[in-house]
């Protein structure tokens, strides 16, 4: 599968070809993860998919229980990024002012002036996001889907570039609060955190619990470098029936009986909406540059199946009774649909 090149000339000189770019961008993404890893310790597909995030501008949500460093790891990739950064901790007693901001009434001078909340950065991590009642969850979707936050009527833009990085234990724990379903879909991707090897875990208490002090993570990319490499992942070729695959997949979460899936119909409550096709199709293109390459393929795409749906399906009762859960439902989708 071949990719076309970037026009050369004109008066600035040669522009570098397609490939030379991702190239270049897939070295600054190994860089990062480099640095990154002088504090963290595995957990590579969670680094992964949180520069997917970054790469494409989509927001990523991290879920597991509590202890398995998806804190520290979105603070080591602000820390790596010379660029903004605020941290949110979400609590049940939260009001949405203190995440978008407010008005300051000055008595003295009898005028309001407006104090903006930590949602104006570029990079803002949105701790136990599900501890939080929904009006502050509700809070968020301006932000993450329109670039923008309405304080006292006016609206402010967010600088780019602008990403949510949450964080959330499962929802089974207690005291949380599931998000909205009109909030979940707008996170590009759902990153399940598992635990950690044994040998992963072995390493982690040989660096944390030695006394010795833990390596500083140096500032590595600049705002200009993300948003370049955001224009070259726009460029990356997908081939039509790539395409098709995708839009297949997506489809059979709807319509299962119709894709040929029949022993999957009545166990899907909700399926996928367009927007996960979209997002499918960036976080393709931009997996496929971290692995140096200018074009998209069916691996990359069935990569990233699980991270893209499994919070924009919903299960019926008798899959729940049944003992399923969205990962399994979309594993026989992906068995059940022919790869290009």
């Amino acid at each position: 599968m071949s990719s076309p090149e970037a026009p050369t000339g004109g008066a600035s000189g040669p522009v570098p070809s397609l490939d030379a770019r991702v190239a270049e961008q897939a070295a600054l993404g190994r860089t990062v993860i480099d640095e990154i890893g002088k504090v963290l310790v595995g957990q590579e597909m969670m680094v992964s998919r949180l520069l997917i995030g970054l790469l494409t501008g989509g927001h990523v949500l991290l879920e597991g229980v509590p202890g398995l460093a998806k804190t520290l790891t979105v603070r080591c990739l602000a820390d790596s990024i010379d660029t903004g950064f605020s941290r949110i901790q979400f609590t049940p007693d939260m009001l949405p002012a203190d995440v978008i901001g407010t008005e300051i009434f000055n008595p003295r001078e009898a005028t309001y002036s407006v104090k903006k909340g930590p949602i104006f950065s570029n990079l803002v991590l949105a701790d136990e996001i599900n501890r939080a009642p929904a009006k502050v969850q509700a809070a968020l979707l301006e932000a993450m889907q329109e670039r923008q936050g309405t304080i006292g009527g006016q609206t402010f833009p967010l600088e780019e570039p602008f990403l949510v990085l949450a964080t959330q234990n499962p929802v089974e724990q207690e005291g949380t609060y599931p998000l909205p379903e009109a909030q979940v879909d707008r996170f590009l991707m759902k990153v399940r955190v598992g635990y950690p090897t044994k040998g992963d875990e072995r390493k982690v208490l040989d660096r944390m619990a030695s006394g010795q002090p833990i390596p500083e993570v140096r500032k590595v990319a600049s705002p200009s470098q993300i948003l370049e490499a955001r224009r070259t992942i726009e460029q990356v070729f997908v081939d039509d029936k790539v395409r098709d695959y995708i839009v297949d997949l997506v489809h059979a979460t709807r319509e299962p009986t119709a894709a040929g899936l029949g022993s999957l119909e009545g166990m899907i409550e909700m399926g996928a909406s367009p927007r996960a096709s979209i997002s499918w199709m960036k976080a393709s293109k931009a997996h496929a540059l971290l692995q140096g390459r200018s074009y998209v393929t069916p691996h990359d795409v069935k990569t990233l199946a699980g991270d893209i749906l499994r919070h924009r399906i919903a299960l019926s009762f008798e899959a729940e009774a049944e003992g399923k859960d969205p990962d399994s439902i979309i594993g026989e989708i992906l068995d059940g649909i022919l790869v290009p």
